[in-house]
């Protein structure tokens, strides 16, 4: 019993790798940028999801100014076919401005309403830059890892290439303006 223990703990190449102890520290920096790269992703997804909702509600309120101007120009064609009086002039008239009123607010919120969708484009290309830089990543990582396997060191060299595109991806992504 002895022997096999005295033989378990004095085995050749333990610790003795130092282009492995490079290579998992390399695979350690790889790990924590891949980690800044994910949250800066699910950020950016987070983002997309809340400015195309604020989007969407400016569309459904310029739909609204709409459709309230529309219900105001019906209600003075109807009464513009009734007998004509003053209190019928009057009210035709208060239409006649509040669906003025309401056209120049949807033109407003038709303008505020595109730019939520032209902001939300924008951090969609900046979700999609993090995403490839995050695959990029893990591919660097995977691979580093494969030279544990292997002993090749075609493995952290390719990783290398991989987590550099990962990174230079996703520093353009936080670029994008």
């Amino acid at each position: 019993m002895q022997t096999v223990e005295h033989e378990l703990h004095h085995e050749e190449g333990h610790g003795s790798d130092p282009l492995g102890q490079r290579v998992g520290v390399l695979a350690a920096c790889i790990a924590v940028i891949l980690a800044v790269v994910t949250i800066q992703s699910h950020r950016s997804h987070t983002q997309a999801v809340i400015v195309r909702t604020e989007a969407n509600d400016q569309w459904s309120f310029y739909q609204s100014k709409k459709t309230k101007g529309h219900i105001l120009e019906l209600g003075r064609d109807i009464l513009g076919n009734q007998a004509q009086t003053e209190k019928t002039a009057a009210i035709i008239e208060r239409y006649k401005s509040e669906g003025e009123r309401y056209a120049e607010e949807a033109k407003e919120i038709q303008k505020e309403a595109q730019g939520k969708e032209k902001e939300c484009e924008l951090v969609e290309r900046k979700a999609l830059r993090y995403d490839l830089g995050e695959g990029f990543l893990e591919l660097g990582l995977v691979l580093c890892s494969l030279y544990f396997i292997s002993k090749k060191k075609l493995f952290p060299v390719i990783g290398i290439i991989s987590s550099v595109s990962g990174l230079v991806t996703a520093v353009l992504g936080y670029l994008l303006h």
